[in-house]
């Protein structure tokens, strides 16, 4: 399975369209790139896309950064568009949450440091989870999690560079 962001190559740097730091983005938000996917294996039931910053240990833990948790996307999608809307449930089924709340949380790093490493993984599945969002994201990551182990079919990963500008 491939996954591909025609906004900004694999490894390459995340414009800040995508980001927290674009004009008139509130704190914490930010608009979703455009995304396509293909070769996706037969008995794919749904998705689930995972994106987080890698260089981020929240609370002392290994927990990462939640920036969108999006499950239960429909198996006929072939990829999202830019600027998925707000909402814990879309009009194609699929729930989502992010630390910030029922979106896409843009990348945010601060400008006086490095480069953040944000991954997004694609996730085949076997099946369409039962999870509801809870109130907190973190959470709501871990029981996705939990709840796709023993149903991945195939995974994509595709990664970018940020750091807010100076």
């Amino acid at each position: 399975m491939t996954l591909v962001i025609p906004g900004f190559p694999d490894g390459g740097q995340i414009p800040v369209t995508f980001s927290q730091a674009a004009p008139g983005v509130a704190p914490g938000q930010g608009t979703s790139p455009a995304m396509n996917w293909a070769s996706v294996p037969s008995g794919t039931q749904s998705f689930f896309l995972h994106m987080h910053d890698l260089d981020l240990a929240r609370n002392k833990t290994t927990d990462d950064q939640a920036h969108w948790v999006l499950w239960n996307i429909p198996a006929t999608a072939t990829g999202l568009p830019e600027g998925v809307p707000q909402g814990s449930q879309l009009p194609d089924g699929s729930f989502q949450i992010s630390a910030t709340g029922p979106m896409y949380r843009g990348p945010g790093a601060a400008a006086n440091g490095p480069f953040h490493h944000y991954i997004f993984e694609l996730y085949a599945l076997d099946t369409k989870l039962d999870v509801k969002p809870s109130g907190d994201a973190f959470e709501t990551r871990a029981n996705v999690m939990k709840a796709i182990q023993g149903h991945i079919l195939a995974k994509a990963v595709y990664g970018g560079l940020f750091r807010r500008p100076q």
